[in-house]
């Protein structure tokens, strides 16, 4: 193997996904900033995520609507002049 391809800064990491509140702890290089004290009482290095298996339709084969920026209501606000003024 190459030398120096890998980085040397692995460490332990939580990765807790806000959409379900499900939370894992594995190694991992990623840089963060927020911390949590985990299941074993010791605290380790946060990574938020928005969606990943415990939440993503794919896998629970369930479609559930994450719209954390308000997107669906600007769309909606955005388009609503067109279906008003049509009576179908």
């Amino acid at each position: 193997m190459k030398k120096d391809t890998h980085p040397a800064n692995y460490r332990m990491v939580v990765f807790k996904d806000f959409s379900s509140n499900e939370a894992f702890l594995t190694r991992s290089c990623t840089p963060t900033r927020d911390t949590i004290v985990w299941e074993d009482g010791k605290e380790y290095p946060l990574v938020k995520l928005e969606i990943s298996n415990t939440s993503h339709p794919f896998f629970t084969g369930k479609m559930k609507f994450v719209d954390t920026a308000g997107r669906i209501d600007k769309f909606n606000r955005k388009f609503a002049k067109f279906t008003q003024g049509k009576n179908s």
